[in-house]
């Protein structure tokens, strides 16, 4: 199918709204990742120890917001500006199918700094598990970037959120989905989607927890909702994290190539 570009930007960075997605870390951004700050960008504030790393920016996408203090918000959300790009790419244009029961698909990332292997589980959240899959067959991942990397105040790394088109913590795919339970912990390795405070609104963004001790942390919100882990790559991960130069939002992110999907 052909791609199209990603597009408009769905809202202003650092908003907590309802479009708004960015995990908690440590930088005040307006990512909706993993960080040791405040999560800005339409977050939801989830601890004061959460940095911003899984909240999502207002306007459609998940975007990792951090601030300086240990609060951390998630927040995740869609635009309809960033809807508008996704149509031209085929691709979902309101919430997709679930993955069905049992079933796995394995999406590799493929990235400047190397390849990171995901293994998206339907049991763990079969609505947002079919609703990255998708995003990431229909080719809407290529050449979006790790917008945030959010650290703890402790300087253990936090997080690494990517998914949003803009690039700025506030674009998504112009649609949200619904919540789901988390049933499992998270730790190193885990991949969890952006939201903001607001119900359903999850977008595009997702995140990467870099260190077992993040999960303390966003275990206080516990509403991210957890797709799957990265089983080979995670050195790859952590080379993203390492590139921001411990900015939060770094000036040159690392970003996707290409991001592919197998079934298994």
């Amino acid at each position: 199918m052909s791609k199209r570009r990603r597009g408009s930007r769905q809202a202003p960075p650092r908003k907590h709204g309802a479009n708004s997605t960015a995990p908690v870390g440590r930088a005040t951004t307006s990512s909706n990742l993993p960080g040791v700050p405040w999560l800005i960008g339409g977050a939801i504030v989830v601890a004061v120890l959460v940095v911003g790393f899984v909240v999502l920016r207002p306007g459609g996408g998940a975007a990792a917001a951090a601030s300086a203090s240990p609060k951390a918000s998630v927040a995740a959300g869609a635009s309809s500006a960033a809807g508008a790009s996704s149509a031209a790419k085929d691709c979902p244009t309101s919430q997709p199918a679930a993955l069905p029961a049992g079933q796995t698909r394995t999406v590799t990332l493929t990235t400047p700094k190397g390849t990171m292997v995901i293994k998206v589980q339907a049991d763990l959240s079969p609505i947002a598990a079919g609703n990255f899959v998708a995003l990431a067959s229909c080719g809407y991942y290529d050449g979006t970037v790790f917008h945030r990397t959010a650290a703890l105040g402790d300087g253990t790394p936090f997080v690494i959120q990517g998914g949003d088109p803009t690039g700025t913590g506030s674009g998504g795919p112009g649609y949200t989905i619904k919540d789901e339970p988390v049933t499992t912990p998270y730790k190193r390795g885990t991949v969890a989607m952006a939201r903001t405070s607001a119900p359903n609104s999850v977008g595009s963004q997702y995140f990467i927890v870099l260190d077992d001790k993040d999960g303390d942390v966003l275990a206080s919100a516990n509403t991210y909702q957890i797709i799957g882990n990265v089983t080979s790559g995670m050195a790859t991960a952590d080379a993203t994290f390492a590139a921001s130069g411990g900015v939060e939002t770094p000036k040159n992110p690392v970003p996707v190539t290409t991001a592919t999907v197998a079934n298994p």
